[in-house]
């Protein structure tokens, strides 16, 4: 007898045509504050990116509604072909502009493309794809299931690693093992990553802190760098050392506040100051005077502008909306057809989660500066094209759900 696919016609009907119209209406709510504060962030450095932000806005919203009426498991037959894509999009980033010490873009003139941002979307569907397609039962399957997505996730992490890019190569675990808690992979692994992990934490506090002691005992700080890249055992470049030590103990790497510790304190100066209502749009003295830069003022730093000039009431409504997305992707998760459907929904949530923790938490001072930008607020075309594709790829579960809510 002939098995039955999922993608025969039948299928392609849903079984309810309601849409999930509070997503799309945050979806709008940000798009224009990011537009609003862009602009204000760039109104005194005569930047014009708030233009190009309406331009990716609008591509993305056309995205958003063609995706939403495709049914989502067309991407389970064509994840492989998209995921060798971008693995050739990260690749051919090396022969690329360098751009602020990493080469992270393909530069086609009147734009530019960061393979990156594409590939958190196509090795989320490629390993859902694979787990779904996968017997998790008995331990055997499940580690095959795990080798797989681990393969699935090594290659372009270490491909972003290499550009270089840590904040974009950090946000692909907690992906992977948001698929794997869906496709109900057992405890004991759960319990051993975790050990992992300490032992990893463990071993990075203790490369931080002979890295400083390095630098305290050599004369030239360059030559010192160089020779402790070369002997040590983790494959962190001095920027990326200098970061964490940042945020760890900003008094000893930076107690001047004239390094990488600038961004931060201007940051912090820029949401403590905002008050409740904020000072009012095109106010705030941070972005305005130029001490938060106005080459990470509309990026990395948008949360800082929005909350000097908002205030908390501002903010607040900005991380509320971001938060309704990422409920109404758990919300599609636990109404899903299938275990593709529910894994591609909690994968989209944890990437947004991740995204909006580090960065409102670097504009704040919780997390390290990584660089990682806001979803649908920051400016950047690649970032916020990819987030209302996945953002229509939930619409599409939530439309071709069960019929029982």
């Amino acid at each position: 007898m002939r098995k039955s696919d999922p993608l025969e016609q039948d299928s392609l009907i849903p079984e309810q045509t309601k849409w999930d119209w509070l997503t799309p209406l945050c979806l709008l709510g940000l798009c224009l504050m990011s537009i609003i504060f862009i602009r204000s962030a760039q109104a005194f450095g005569g930047g014009n990116y708030w233009k190009m932000q309406i331009l990716w806005s609008v591509i993305g919203f056309s995205l958003y509604a063609v995706v939403s009426v495709i049914n989502y498991q067309l991407w389970m037959r064509y994840a492989h072909i998209f995921y060798f894509l971008v693995i050739i999009g990260l690749l051919l980033v090396f022969g690329g502009p360098m751009i602020y010490g990493a080469r992270r873009w393909i530069d086609f003139g009147l734009f530019k493309v960061q393979p990156s941002e594409i590939a958190k979307w196509s090795t989320m569907i490629f390993g859902a794809s694979l787990l779904a397609r996968s017997k998790v039962g008995d331990m055997q399957d499940s580690l095959r299931g795990i080798l797989k997505v681990a393969a699935c996730f090594a290659l372009p992490m270490f491909l972003i690693f290499l550009q270089p890019d840590l904040g974009s190569t950090l946000v692909f675990p907690p992906i992977a093992f948001s698929l794997l808690y869906v496709a109900r992979m057992p405890t004991k692994f759960f319990i051993s990553t975790f050990v992992v992990f300490v032992v990893l934490l463990g071993l990075l506090g203790f490369d931080l802190f002979n890295y400083y002691q390095y630098k305290l005992e050599n004369p030239k700080p360059s030559d010192a760098v160089v020779a402790y890249e070369d002997s040590s055992l983790l494959p962190l470049k001095d920027y990326q050392r200098k970061r964490i030590l940042t945020f760890v103990a900003p008094e000893v790497e930076d107690p001047q506040g004239v390094g990488s510790n600038w961004n931060r304190i201007q940051a912090l100066i820029a949401v403590a100051t905002g008050g409740v209502s904020g000072k009012g749009l095109g106010e705030g003295m941070q972005a305005k005077l130029g001490y938060l830069p106005t080459a990470v003022a509309h990026n990395d730093f948008i949360f800082a502008v929005i909350a000097e000039e908002s205030g908390l009431l501002g903010g607040s409504l900005a991380i509320g909306m971001l938060c309704l997305v990422v409920f109404g992707c758990l919300r599609v998760a636990a109404q899903a057809a299938d275990r593709f459907g529910s894994m591609l929904a909690v994968g989209v949530s944890v990437l947004l989660m991740t995204h909006i923790f580090i960065n409102v938490g670097m504009t704040i001072g919780i997390t390290p500066i990584t660089g990682l930008p806001l979803p649908f607020l920051s400016y950047g075309g690649s970032f916020m094209v990819v987030c209302f594709l996945m953002l229509g790829m939930v619409q599409s579960v939530f439309r071709y759900r069960k019929s029982v809510l």
